[in-house]
This record gives C-alpha cells, structure tokens and sequence, in this order.
C-alpha cells in the first residue's frame, strides 16, 4: 500500500526483496564448520546448522544436489560447502542454500597438496631434465607396494602373460595409513642401495585423496627425485594424480598400465626370435654347402699336388739341413776351443797372485806406521790432559777448604752468603769445611 508520503512493504514483500539482495550481493562462495541439528526427511532434503566457536548459520541442500556428494553428513562433522546466500521467505530466516559437499579434511588434503606442488616445481623436480629413459630389456624388475592389494596382483599377471622370463624383486610396503609414506621411503632407498633392478613400479590401487596421501609427501618426493633407478608409477585410476606422479620418469593411468610401461611384449619378440631363428637355419644352410663344395675343390687339389712326393722333397732337404747344421756345430766348437786355451795362456802369464802378495805387504806397513801414529797421538793427549789436572786442582775450592777456609750457603744450598746483609736472626745457615757441613743458627 503506497501513499504521498510514504512506501510500506508488507513482509512477504520484504522479504522477497531482501532475498533478492542477497542472491545478487554474494557470489557462489565456500563456508567451512561444523554440521550441526541434522535432519533429512522424507523429502530427501538435507536441513541442518553449520557452525564455529561463536556463531552459525542454517542451510539447506535440496535432493537434486545432495545426491551427487560423497559425504554422508552428520552432527559434528567438519565440513566445506558451497553454495549461494538467501533467505527462507517463509519464516524469514538468513541461510545458506548448499550446492556441493565435501570433507574439509579432504579439502585439508587437497590444500597442502597443491602447496606441496608449486613448491616442488619451483625447485625444478618436475623438470623433464631429471627423466630417466626406462630400459627396454630390462634384467630385472622391482615393485614397490602391498603385498597383499590387488594392484600387486595386477602387474604381476600382466607381467607374467608379457615376459614371463623377467625376474621381478618386491619391495614390500604400506601404501595407505600413517606409516606408509617412510615404508615407501625406505623401499626405495633400499632398491637403490642394492642396485638389482634396472627399473621400479610403484604402485597402489584407486581411493580418496586420503587413501592417496602417503604418496603426497615431501620425504617421499625426495627419495623419489634422488633415485637412480628410472621409476614408473601406476598409482590409483587414471583420474588420480600425486605427486609421486609429477616426478617419477613416467607416470601410468593404472598399475596394469605401468606394468606394460616397464616390460617388453614377449608375444612380438618370440614371433622375431622364430623369424631370425628361419633367417640362421637358412644361412647355415648355404654355409655348410659353401664349405663343403670348397673342401671337395681342395680335396681334388690335394690329390693333385700329390703330398707324399712333396713330403718326400722336405724330409730329404730336412736330412742335407740337418748335416750342414753338425758341420757348422763342429766348426764353431773347435774356434771356441782355440779361443779358450789363448785366454788361459794368458791369465797364467798375468797371474793375480804376485800382485796380491805385493799388496798385502804395503798393507802390513801402513798398519804398523799407524799404529805408531796413533800412540804418539794418545801420549801426546795424555800428557795435555795431565797438566790441566794440575790447573784445575790448583783452583780447587776444596783446596781452599783444605787451607781452613769455609763456605757458608742458605739452609737450601742454592746461594753462596758472601755478606751479613744476606741473613737475618733465626736463619739456618750451611757451613762447609773441608771433611763435611756445619748446620747452624744465626743468633
């Protein structure tokens, strides 16, 4: 009702304006809390309280959506949802009309999995510089997983149907829980300290961003950009990406895919072996018959050139070698001969002896002329040494003390007391005389 002066709203009215406010001021957004009050009725639509520590705020998400979230709300649990701002015109209450749901753990998940991304690609992990060329004939194969979930069963029936002569070595580890990530870790520093492998899968089937986490960790990255081994991942569906997959050398949609990545078809290569196998019976074919006509060839030359007359020539040449060779034996003998009895004529005329006995007589010589030599060197020294004796018992103290003279020294014997200054009243005093001390007392 509208008058002159003034615009009255009945409430519906109202309401329905400040519902339209709200939906054109506040975009589609995302609200994080906690469900509370809870219903679902037989309408399939989901009413309940999102909440904080100090406020909340109703919603509502209607059954066409709430049929497409994977969580199952319930009171307490902690969640993130989108949707728009409104108002229930009805009763006039402000809430949240809900579009999408989803555990804000997840969101958690998701959150410190894209930090975790930029983080390593900045550093360059994901750079293809670090892709290592996986082995097309590999001797041996590692696997890195559960040893008890169906992606190791998976890879090892593709691997057996496609090279079942490969050895495979299995690594074995948690892929999902708390201590997964540090088994994974640690599976791949140890194939790597073994060095057995010329290639790694690891592996794990389809889950949740939770299921996946182990493979979202930085420890785990690291093993994984140090490794030496070239890596293929098949982790999770095809859909699924970790970061394991950004930095492994190949990443497959499946572990049945990384299987086929790592190993090569036997079925193609045993098709080859049978083909070159034909190719070689084929050229030994033509070998043999090659040989064989060149040895009938050579056969009929033999027979022509007719050996035994040819042996006969060598062995009489051998014989006429054979007496030339004894002849130059005896000559060179007898010059040998000649030569050896001139050579002893002539160390007889220079025989050694004579010059021998000439100089062991000058040696008897020098001898006695140094032994004589040095008696007149020791008597000299001897009586040099006498006379300082003499010298030295002439500026004896102990003479001096032998003439009455004494010498007076502190109780320590350390200093000579040559004046009274150097004593004092109740000192002790060490005298020496001739024959021993004195011990005495300055009074």
């Amino acid at each position: 009702m509208q008058n002159t002066n003034r615009t009255i709203l009945n409430v519906s009215e109202l309401n329905a304006e400040v519902s339209l406010l709200l939906k054109q001021g506040f975009p589609l957004l995302w609200v994080e809390g906690e469900i509370s009050n809870f219903s679902c009725p037989t309408s399939g639509h989901f009413y309940f309280s999102l909440k904080d520590a100090s406020a909340q705020i109703r919603c509502a998400m209607f059954r066409s959506r709430n049929r497409q979230i994977d969580v199952k709300p319930k009171n307490g649990l902690h969640v993130l949802v989108r949707g728009r701002i409104g108002l229930y015109e009805t009763r006039g209450e402000f809430q949240l009309i809900a579009e999408h749901m989803e555990d804000a753990g997840a969101g958690l998940l998701q959150k410190q999995f894209e930090m975790l991304k930029a983080k390593l690609r900045d550093k360059g992990w994901f750079d293809t510089l670090f892709k290592k060329e996986l082995p097309a004939f590999p001797q041996q194969i590692g696997i890195i997983s559960s040893p008890t979930g169906a992606a190791l069963r998976d890879i090892l029936n593709v691997l057996k149907r496609r090279c079942p002569q490969i050895p495979l070595l299995i690594y074995p580890a948690a892929v999902q829980g708390t201590k997964a990530a540090i088994e994974l870790e640690t599976a791949i520093r140890q194939a790597n300290l073994d060095k057995s492998c010329d290639v790694l899968i690891i592996a794990r089937g389809g889950g949740s961003i939770e299921d996946l986490a182990a493979f979202n960790d930085e420890n785990l990255a690291r093993a994984l950009h140090e490794t030496d081994i070239p890596l293929v991942s098949g982790i999770g569906h095809e859909i699924d990406f970790t970061i394991a997959d950004f930095i492994v050398d190949q990443r497959a949609p499946t572990p049945s895919a990384a299987a086929e990545l790592v190993s090569p078809d036997s079925t193609p290569l045993r098709n080859n072996l049978q083909i070159l196998e034909q190719k070689m019976h084929r050229a030994l074919q033509i070998t043999l018959k090659q040989k064989n006509e060149k040895f009938v060839w050579l056969s009929k030359r033999l027979q022509q050139q007719k050996p035994s007359y040819q042996l006969q020539q060598q062995s009489q040449r051998l014989d006429e070698l054979q007496m030339r060779l004894k002849q130059q034996m005896r000559l060179l003998l007898s010059n040998k001969s000649t030569a050896l009895e001139s050579r002893s004529k002539q160390l007889q005329a220079n025989a050694p002896r004579r010059f021998i006995e000439t100089k062991q007589q000058k040696l008897v010589q020098i001898r006695r002329r140094l032994q004589q030599a040095i008696e007149a060197k020791i008597y000299h020294k001897k009586s040099i040494l006498a006379l300082q004796l003499v010298k030295l018992d002439a500026m004896s103290p102990l003479k001096t003390l032998q003439r009455g003279y004494a010498i007076a020294r502190d109780e320590s014997k350390q200093r000579v007391i040559s004046s009274v200054t150097q004593v004092k009243r109740g000192d002790k005093v060490n005298i020496k005389v001739k024959d021993g001390e004195i011990i005495s007392k300055v009074i």
